[in-house]
């Protein structure tokens, strides 16, 4: 097999690397944030965004989850909920400035009186809110979307909190965080068998992954998970979530048993898992036995949930970046997606 570097020409690989360094960078972005404008009486918050952006925006929710007091919603979608109106706050979060969901998402915003923010490189998106005065938290570009998760969340983070709607307790973790990252990710990138995340991808790679988290918990990080096992990987990928697939989908592990068979699933566990979640997730593993390839657990320790959580994330991206050479195969390009883009301009 060629060397990872050269299967990998445009670094993806330093990119997942820098991921701690990403966060440091945005926790200065965050603490430099000033705003012009009051934003008063908000009663909930909606992230519109779509694929990296909108992953940023589950990373918060989930992350200040204990500590936020209102609701908070992520939404991937042209339109946002019937029910935003001027007591709502949309961030609408879009790494180009040009995604064009984000955009219609930013105008039925408008139309509905919500108060608006923005975070973006620059684009469409930071146009249309200049022009209209509205404030726009400005983060680097040079990234793919999916590699900038830390450019996008983080500085959400901070918005939220210069808003008043969160407190320090979360944004506090985050310094914690990166340097604990930074102790790992030297294993992490080394082309061995003593890498957890490389020895991982070596025994995934020529299945199709199922990946399964906790609702409002881990199955956050199982989406990260699956999106970059298809972005990077080019490998199909999927999740659900405990309790809900014992609700259903545990039932569908029986009939095209040769399909099945080329399955892996992966078990996303988390030391604050319900306790009732744990006993399904372990009677789960055991019912579905043999008829995978193989079932893998992956469990993070440390003291702190955000360090636990942030850290997993960046397991999953270098599992994805392993699976990727494994199949030598480019990690960067995403040239389905591009294809996509092309035709829908046309289509506009």
């Amino acid at each position: 097999m060629a060397s990872f570097q050269t299967i990998d020409p445009d670094k993806m690989y330093k990119s997942i690397y820098e991921f701690p360094d990403h966060m440091t960078a945005a926790i200065k972005i965050g603490e430099s944030i000033s705003l012009n404008k009051q934003y008063p009486d908000i009663k909930n918050v909606v992230v519109a965004g779509m694929g990296g952006s909108a992953i940023g925006g589950d990373v918060v929710r989930i992350l200040v989850k204990n500590e936020i007091e209102i609701p908070m919603v992520v939404s991937r979608n042209y339109t946002l909920p019937h029910w935003v109106n001027n007591h709502t706050l949309v961030i609408c979060s879009s790494y180009s400035g040009n995604t064009e969901e984000t955009l219609a998402a930013f105008e039925d915003a408008r139309n509905k009186g919500a108060q608006i923010v923005g975070i973006s490189t620059g684009g469409i998106l930071t146009e249309r809110m200049h022009d209209l005065e509205l404030e726009v938290v400005a983060i680097p570009s040079g990234l793919q979307p999916r590699a900038a998760l830390a450019i996008s969340f983080v500085p959400m983070m901070y918005l939220l909190k210069a808003i008043g709607i969160i407190g320090d307790k979360t944004v506090n973790q985050l310094m914690n965080a990166a340097a604990l990252i930074k102790e790992n990710r030297n294993q992490y990138s080394e082309e061995s068998n003593g890498n957890p995340t490389y020895a991982l991808a070596q025994r995934i790679y020529k299945t199709i992954p199922v990946i399964y988290g906790e609702t409002e918990s881990t199955a956050i990080v199982a989406v990260r998970w699956k999106g970059q096992l298809s972005e990077n990987a080019k490998m199909l990928a999927y999740y659900n979530e405990l309790p809900e697939m014992n609700h259903n989908e545990i039932v569908g592990w029986e009939n095209n048993q040769e399909l099945i068979h080329q399955l892996s699933v992966i078990w996303l566990k988390d030391q604050n898992d319900h306790p009732r979640t744990n006993i399904r997730q372990e009677t789960t593993q055991k019912i579905i036995g043999d008829l995978s390839e193989h079932q893998e657990v992956v469990v993070i320790e440390g003291n702190a949930t955000v360090e636990r959580y942030l850290h997993m994330i960046h397991f999953g991206d270098w599992v994805s970046y392993w699976c990727a050479i494994l199949h030598e195969t480019d990690p960067t390009p995403v040239k389905k997606i591009d294809q996509l883009k092309k035709i829908l301009s046309k289509k506009s």
